[in-house]
């Protein structure tokens, strides 16, 4: 291994330890307070997020709708792959933080129609890091691995260790891995990112919660990527 590839395998080990550490209590209270939010919140609300995730699950697992920049050149090192990945994270997050704040602004309806925006401005990312890692996003395999990123990214502390886990063994655990529980996935994402996201459907607050919270989730998503990615690489290296 070059000096880079030292580094980065150090860092992994880092990122995994804090990666499966338990939430701090600051998402415990919030995730009570979520809750309570989700009783009062109209059903027609949790609807639209719950088709738009289900639905971006089944455009994902089908790859029809989803392309990929084919001028994008594909680096051979780590680090030059590691790199072009930051250059087009940094495209995306601008992006989602102009509609985060647009649709912010916008009150309860464009407020909505941040969530399937958002989601597919994620998958569009990670079917990008993908290509640039090196990897064929037209073979399911792949955009099943891609779903499992997203689940990293976005889940629970107990769902985290078990995507990492199914990750870190990702070339024995695909041959049992038929098809996706797009029941559990939409669940794990609702209860990650509902709370941070109904804020943005308040007034007054909408455009500044929308356009933080787009450049977050996506920085947290280019970051688990980079890791996913990460584990993958050294796994075949042994």
């Amino acid at each position: 291994m070059n000096s880079f590839e030292i580094t980065a395998k150090d860092e992994l080990e880092v990122w995994k330890r804090k990666l499966l550490k338990r939430s701090g209590v600051l998402n415990r209270v919030t995730k009570k307070a979520q809750l309570k939010m989700n009783k009062i919140i109209p059903e027609k609300v949790h609807k639209v997020i719950t088709d738009s995730i289900k639905n971006m699950v089944k455009v994902t697992l089908t790859g029809s709708k989803m392309t990929v920049n084919q001028s994008l050149k594909i680096p051979s090192t780590l680090q030059e792959k590691e790199e072009l990945m930051k250059e087009r994270l940094d495209v995306y997050r601008k992006t989602a933080t102009i509609e985060g704040a647009g649709t912010g602004a916008g009150g309860i309806m464009l407020g909505l129609a941040d969530f399937p925006l958002l989601l597919s401005i994620k998958m569009k990312y990670l079917f990008e890091a993908s290509t640039i890692q090196g990897y064929d996003v037209k073979q399911y395999e792949e955009r099943l691995f891609i779903l499992h990123v997203f689940q990293l990214a976005f889940s629970s502390d107990e769902h985290r260790q078990e995507i990492l886990s199914i990750i870190e063994n990702w070339d024995d655990e695909v041959e049992r891995l038929k098809d996706m529980d797009w029941r559990k996935f939409q669940q794990e994402y609702r209860d990650y990112i509902d709370f941070i996201k109904m804020l943005q459907l308040i007034p007054g607050i909408g455009a500044v919660v929308g356009a933080y919270a787009n450049y977050q989730l996506l920085d947290q998503l280019g970051e688990t990527a980079k890791f996913a990615y990460r584990i993958r690489y050294f796994g075949k290296r042994g």
